[in-house]
């Protein structure tokens, strides 16, 4: 929306607009309005609408919408002018919906129609990732086998529910979650995966200064209260702000939902050392959940940019256990 707003669209002559999904995000950029953030998303799909139809090879080209039918926010993106519109989802009617999904530690499985399909990343939620490419593989005439190898062939896209294994008898990822619907994906995958086996899942949050949304914090907080045994709370990006009044909203939340300070609630401002907790937290089979950077290759405190990149910062931490081990 940031970039629309900036213009970065104009000068390129889109084919195909897909619309995912749609939370409050970056609502201060937007004068603190979602309808504004929600308009400005509409651009590019009017955008689309308005744009010139290439020749290709003689063909003509037609402009594609492709819509997540389960998104309340559907019928005003599928407003839009196209000559194709399409429809994916999970639990709603669609043009293409996926059915017995299956989250694993290895990945997630998924049908449309008859035809199995497997993610080799984790978290069902990446299924509203996989529905668009399919509908578009599908559109441009891709067999249906070498869509299927397409999507089992993608084991890696960083920063985003990524393992990392320094030979650890539990299970680490690093995941870029920041929000409520992504905090919420994330932490209810976990749960699946978890079961009843009685393996605890950690996780270290924090959120944003800089101008971000401050609503955002104790809906956090609240999330994972609700759905892990051992929370972290620590930097990700203060900017400016106050390090320790982000830290407190997200923790006092946190408390209202029952997570006790040093027993199953730890506030550690110092990111490197909020790491270092939630992996000497876990035990055999534990899941540590590492979020709200991803693969980022910064993090800002003070107004200071410092390199930094928690998936190496996770692994250095791991050797260490090991080594003391």
């Amino acid at each position: 929306s940031e970039g629309i707003n900036q213009w970065r669209h104009k000068g390129i002559n889109f084919d195909i607009v897909i619309f995912t999904n749609l939370t409050p995000e970056h609502l201060p950029s937007h004068g603190g309005s979602f309808e504004n953030y929600k308009n400005a998303k509409g651009k590019l799909f009017d955008f689309l609408s308005k744009s010139r139809r290439k020749r290709i090879g003689g063909k003509l080209i037609k402009k594609m919408i492709i819509v997540n039918a389960d998104s309340p926010h559907k019928d005003f993106f599928m407003q839009f002018g196209a000559d194709i519109k399409k429809t994916f989802g999970i639990s709603s009617e669609a043009d293409t919906v996926a059915k017995n999904i299956n989250d694993t530690y290895d990945g997630v499985e998924f049908f449309i129609d008859e035809s199995k399909h497997e993610l080799s990343i984790m978290g069902s939620f990446n299924v509203y990732n996989a529905l668009p490419a399919v509908v578009i593989g599908s559109s441009l005439g891709i067999p249906l086998d070498t869509i299927q190898r397409g999507l089992k062939d993608l084991k890696l896209i960083p920063g985003r529910m990524e393992k990392i294994d320094e030979g650890q008898d539990f299970t680490v990822i690093v995941d870029y979650a920041h929000e409520k619907e992504s905090m919420t994906a994330v932490l209810n995958t976990a749960r699946k995966i978890v079961k009843d086996s009685g393996n605890q899942i950690i996780v270290l949050l924090g959120a944003e200064g800089g101008g971000r949304d401050k609503t955002k914090r104790p809906i956090m907080g609240e999330i994972a209260a609700k759905k892990s045994n051992y929370v972290i709370v620590s930097n990700v990006d203060p900017y400016e702000d106050d390090p320790v009044e982000i830290l407190e909203d997200i923790a006092v939340e946190a408390e209202k939902h029952g997570k006790i300070r040093g027993e199953n609630l730890f506030v550690i401002e110092d990111r490197r050392e909020g790491i270092k907790k939630a992996l000497s937290l876990a035990k055999k089979d534990d899941l540590v959940i590492i979020t709200g950077k991803g693969a980022e290759q910064s993090i800002i405190i003070c107004g200071i940019s410092s390199e930094w990149d928690d998936r190496k910062v996770v692994r250095e931490e791991l050797r260490r256990i090991a080594g003391n081990s």
